[in-house]
């Protein structure tokens, strides 16, 4: 299981980033799909070239995951570039907070249209690539909030509830063909979507950025942060042969946060 074609969205950092030196490193042939073509230029630069006998290098495309023709251009250039799509991760994603009386109409969009639509479109794009070669793979990144509920995140709890339930039905539409598809469920990440909520917990209660990373941590049995290597190594197993039977499965990396 190496040297395949794995389109990774939301790759230029955190999560992404962590998932991109992992299949770099097991010789996979990668897509990179971001929003900022000099920040997946530089991570394509930090990693090792595709398996022994591939030719070229990575493959860098820039695309709003929520823009259904940036979407197809994406994919149609991945393929010229590196061939048949055999693997997918839906990575792309954006989080931000508010009480429900203080949730625009329009933040509500912009969290269903990158958390869910961004990872529909990106499905579909792949799908007869996955489906013609009778092994593919999808991961979609979800997250906790995707499995219970959170206070003050209605609108990105209600966005990966949808990846949850997306991920689950396109399982069972794929089963027969070989493609599988599942989830990674994510509790509170050191990245930059954390960082951005430890700074608005700080605007907003005048706690110091140390009280807010607790409080976060506080949530995860372990007492600890999650770590974007340990998502990427649960997203890796799913991508791998000894994974082939799991499919519809939403797998928690939360430090045993009860679901």
């Amino acid at each position: 299981m190496t040297g395949r074609h794995i389109v990774i969205t939301g790759a230029a950092r955190g999560i992404g980033a962590a998932i991109a030196h992992l299949l770099a490193a097991d010789g996979h042939r990668l897509t990179l799909l971001g929003r900022r073509l000099d920040a997946l230029q530089a991570l394509a630069a930090s990693l090792p070239p595709p398996a022994e006998g591939r030719e070229g290098r990575h493959h860098c495309v820039v695309a709003d995951v929520a823009d259904e023709a940036q979407v197809q251009a994406a994919f149609d250039s991945a393929r010229a570039a590196l061939g048949p799509v055999w693997g997918l991760v839906n990575n792309a994603g954006q989080a931000q907070s508010a009480p429900l009386h203080r949730t625009s109409a329009e933040l509500w969009q912009r969290m269903l249209a990158v958390n869910l639509t961004g990872s529909f479109l990106c499905c579909r794009a792949a799908l007869a690539d996955l489906r013609a070669g009778g092994q593919g793979r999808i991961v979609n990144i979800a997250s906790t909030a995707g499995q219970r509920g959170y206070a003050y995140v209605a609108a990105y709890s209600a966005a990966k509830h949808g990846v949850v339930g997306l991920t689950r039905s396109m399982a069972l539409e794929l089963a027969a063909s070989g493609v599988t598809v599942n989830a990674v469920c994510p509790g509170y990440t050191e990245t930059d979507l954390l960082r951005d909520s430890v700074a608005n917990v700080v605007a907003q209660t005048g706690r110091t950025p140390e009280q807010a990373r607790a409080e976060f941590a506080a949530s995860n049995p372990q007492r600890r942060l999650v770590q974007p290597e340990q998502v990427a190594d649960a997203v890796r197993w799913l991508l791998g042969a000894g994974a082939s039977a799991i499919t519809g499965q939403c797998i928690s990396v939360s430090g045993g946060e009860v679901m």
